[in-house]
């Protein structure tokens, strides 16, 4: 799955007798040690598809996320799947279910849902709240899911909370994520051609801001930048770099480097989740905001594969010489 997070065997299991045994009505899903795992199955009360809707009563908790299959359809596909994110729910929780939705359904099977359906609260899902939704259908324009998930995703991303020395990121979307002071004068200083050669930004998994990173601030070659980056953490690096090739302009130029390791634990899967989503907004907040203008940028897992080797390659891409057309000789010649 996109957001490294996958389905257990036994959600797998208790999946395949919601399809096959007509008799069950639910399954209720939640995130669980990097997994999708089983809450709870429901059984069939009666034959009326609302009338079953009362057992989600008792799951459907104002501050905690749940994925709901319902048997909805007597033809396939027979399944509608429901992500429940309450608004009331932490910001990370609601960002990781709303973009792990998609994800889930392909890894089960598209083919067995008719269609899928993000709610907020738990009233959506009783009979009025389906009768709404349907009747919100026949009237809405057309979406694609990834148009309706990356929509939501955006939505959850403003809610990050803002903090003292912050200040919000504005770019063409909904997306806001506060930025710390530090981060900003370093990126200010490295805009104007300061002292300042590399600035590294992390997001802060407490108050959920951008911030300055420490590190080195004035290394003088590529491997040195390279050194500086976290090998365990996602970093945003900016670094003034002047190629040292022969024939290439006396200038500095300045380079982009988004890495985010393969690391194990529920941290590193969720900062998989943030930090691509935020990417966007960095770069248009250093170039906007602090004269940063970047001229090349690269994204990769791990640091080291940044190399000076690569950078050059970007930066003066060869060029292939192309022979010069030769008219055919005439028979006999």
């Amino acid at each position: 799955m996109q957001s490294g997070i996958s389905a257990s065997q036994e959600l797998v299991s208790q999946f395949n007798r919601l399809l096959s045994d007509a008799s069950q009505f639910g399954l209720l899903v939640t995130i669980s040690s990097e997994a999708l795992v089983p809450v709870a199955s429901l059984p069939r009360s009666s034959p009326d598809f609302k009338a079953n809707l009362k057992q989600l009563t008792d799951y459907l908790k104002p501050d905690e996320p749940l994925y709901v299959f319902l048997r909805r359809y007597d033809n396939a596909p027979f399944l509608v799947a429901v992500t429940y994110v309450p608004d009331t729910a932490k910001v990370r929780q609601k960002m990781l279910f709303a973009s792990t939705r998609l994800a889930l359904v392909r890894e089960l099977g598209t083919e067995h849902f008719r269609e899928t359906i993000l709610v907020n609260t738990a009233d959506e899902l009783s009979p009025a709240g389906f009768d709404k939704h349907d009747k919100h259908v026949r009237l809405d324009a057309p979406l694609t899911e990834e148009e309706r998930t990356l929509g939501e995703v955006k939505r959850l991303e403003a809610e990050a909370g803002t903090g003292t020395g912050v200040r919000e990121m504005h770019f063409n979307s909904p997306m806001n994520m506060p930025v710390k002071d530090d981060a900003l004068s370093a990126l200010t200083e490295l805009g104007r051609g300061g002292g300042r050669a590399l600035v590294m930004l992390k997001i802060n998994s407490q108050d959920e801001a951008v911030e300055l990173a420490p590190g080195s601030s004035n290394p003088s070659s590529i491997a040195e930048a390279v050194k500086a980056i976290s090998t365990s953490e996602p970093r945003f690096t900016f670094f003034r770099y002047r190629p040292s090739r022969a024939g290439a302009e006396d200038k500095d130029v300045l380079l982009f480097f988004y890495t985010n390791p393969a690391t194990p634990g529920t941290k590193a899967v969720k900062n998989r989740m943030i930090y691509p989503l935020q990417k966007r907004a960095v770069i248009a907040m250093a170039e906007n905001d602090c004269s940063c203008a970047v001229e090349k940028k690269f994204e990769v897992e791990d640091p080291s594969e940044i190399t000076e080797e690569l950078v050059l390659e970007e930066l003066f891409p060869k060029i292939e010489a192309k022979a010069a057309f030769k008219r055919p000789k005439r028979p006999g010649r």
